[in-house]
């Protein structure tokens, strides 16, 4: 089957409906029509397995009985699929009562005996929409999506294809700071992090799931037994505060042959941090958390007055230190911002990294990884809940090693039509296991190790290993003025530092 074109015929459908404006709109209802075909798929193994299974589904709302088109004429279509999708589906998926065609049909209910591989539907449609306003397209699109096997091994895997192209299409209708996470960047960190069979991996800002389906694909060849399988199946743990990238996580789950996915519908800085118990906390962390946002005083107060910041990327990094398990490892994605920054709550995050934690590398990515997207430069804290060998006094922290990833040869810049590839990180790959320091004229710092006081004694400016200063980007307004105000604070705190020195100096004591 050409699934190639799939996704393009469906977005050609749907432009001509008069209900669907924009790309997010057109997203959504194609996601939720995908969900219900790989939830059908997938509870077709279910009552292989149990022949005494029951859908949370009513039987008349199933895909299989609604969606199918025989070629015999009886499929339902144009104003009859319509009034069936928006009176009959919808409000029933959203939980609520109904009569349609003289027959009384309940709402799905869920409670806390109810198994996850079941309220799973309850949670992904409470907040979706369905937009179109033509049956005929409707079934068209339904049609389309209907070409797909779900349980053809060859069709699961080539939509996996379909799905980056969705997911891509989500990241250009989103907003800044919302983006999707190349897959190689994501395999890369997964694969550093090395999670082993029976350990848990997390990501509490999960979108789309992609940092969920690497660590699952670098699982799976650890497989062995039923009893491994078994292991599978809940070695993955994601929470996703906004409605589309959580259906989308969910699916992507369904599709990796996940039964249950545990994934959670929620804002994760919404939980005080002195309320998580051990079993909140997981072995092995990857994460891309947003940023370029900002939280109000009420989530900020969920964290201790030192971490307080109105920047999500500050809060997320706060947060993690909470969630990760004794002896547990993360690779999270950061903005430059963090690293030279020099505020109370960035500062005082830093030095708890290196205090408590063993923060190890800081690999500086190239600007372009996620263009056309966003500009903001970023980077990957690699860091343990360990004390490292040798670690003086007072740190977990022995040493940080830097490393800066040039572009790969031949390459400009990364774009939609030239994007990363995990064979680009194998340069970091190569220096991870035989680290040396390369400072040299013509690369000027590309590697370069620090003591965690030395970092300490530098204010905990961690923005070693920069770039050669090339032409100047031109950035959009938005992101250039907080690239100003973040530079700003740090020299700012630099200067109070230095005139502090000089008063200290003098024996000057200003009220």
């Amino acid at each position: 089957m050409a699934v190639n074109n799939t996704i393009k015929r469906i977005q050609n459908i749907m432009r001509s409906d008069a209900g669907i404006n924009g790309d997010a709109q057109r997203i959504e209802q194609m996601t939720w029509m995908f969900f219900l075909k790989v939830y059908d798929t997938q509870e077709e193994t279910w009552e292989w397995k149990d022949k005494g299974y029951v859908s949370i589904i009513p039987e008349p709302l199933r895909w299989r009985n609604w969606a199918i088109d025989e070629k015999d004429g009886k499929a339902m279509t144009g104003d009859e699929l319509l009034s069936f999708v928006n009176n009959a589906l919808f409000p029933v998926l959203k939980g609520n009562d109904i009569v349609y065609k003289n027959e009384d049909i309940k709402g799905i209910r869920v409670d806390a005996f109810t198994p996850r591989s079941k309220s799973v539907v309850s949670e992904t449609f409470a907040d979706l929409n369905q937009y179109m306003k033509d049956g005929t397209l409707l079934r068209q699109v339904v049609n389309i999506i209907n070409e797909i096997e779900f349980d053809d091994a060859d069709d699961r895997h080539t939509f996996g294809d379909i799905y980056e192209g969705i997911l891509k299409d989500l990241q250009s209708a989103g907003n800044a700071g919302e983006f999707y996470t190349p897959r190689a960047l994501t395999d890369f960190i997964v694969k550093m992090l090395d999670p082993k069979l029976g350990e848990t991996f997390g990501d509490f800002t999960s979108g789309t799931g992609g940092f969920l389906t690497s660590a699952l694909n670098y699982l799976a060849p650890q497989v062995k037994s039923a009893s491994d399988n078994g292991k599978l199946q809940n070695a993955v743990v994601g929470q996703e505060w906004k409605p589309l990238p959580y259906l989308l996580s969910i699916t992507n789950l369904l599709l990796h042959d996940i039964e249950s996915p545990n994934i959670r519908h929620c804002d994760s800085l919404g939980t005080n941090v002195s309320d998580f118990k051990e079993s909140d906390k997981v072995d092995v962390i990857g994460m891309n958390p947003p940023y370029g946002g900002s939280t109000g005083t009420s989530v900020q107060s969920n964290f201790p007055s030192a971490y307080r910041s109105s920047e999500t990327a500050d809060l997320f990094i706060a947060l993690i230190m909470y969630r990760l398990k004794v002896g547990g490892r993360c690779g999270v994605i950061i903005p430059d911002g963090f690293l030279f920054g020099t505020d109370g709550a960035k500062k005082s995050i830093k030095e708890n990294l290196l205090r408590k934690f063993n923060l190890h590398t800081i690999i500086r990515l190239p600007g372009s990884i996620f263009s056309p997207y966003t500009s903001i430069n970023t980077n990957i804290l690699f860091f343990n809940n360990e004390k490292a060998d040798g670690a003086t006094e007072g740190f977990n922290t022995k040493d940080v090693w830097f490393y800066r990833l040039d572009m790969p040869e031949g390459y400009k810049h990364f774009s939609k039509t030239k994007p990363m590839k995990l064979e680009h990180t194998q340069p970091i790959q190569d220096w991870w296991t035989d680290r040396k320091e390369i400072i040299g004229d013509e690369v000027g710092e590309k590697s370069r190790v620090f003591t965690a006081q030395q970092l300490l004694d530098l204010d905990c400016n961690f923005d070693q290993c920069k770039f050669p200063k090339e032409d100047e980007e031109i950035l959009p307004p938005a992101e250039l003025l907080r690239q100003y105000h973040e530079k700003r604070n740090a020299l700012d705190a630099k200067i109070d530092k230095t005139l502090s020195k000089i008063q200290d100096l003098l024996g000057i004591t200003l009220d």
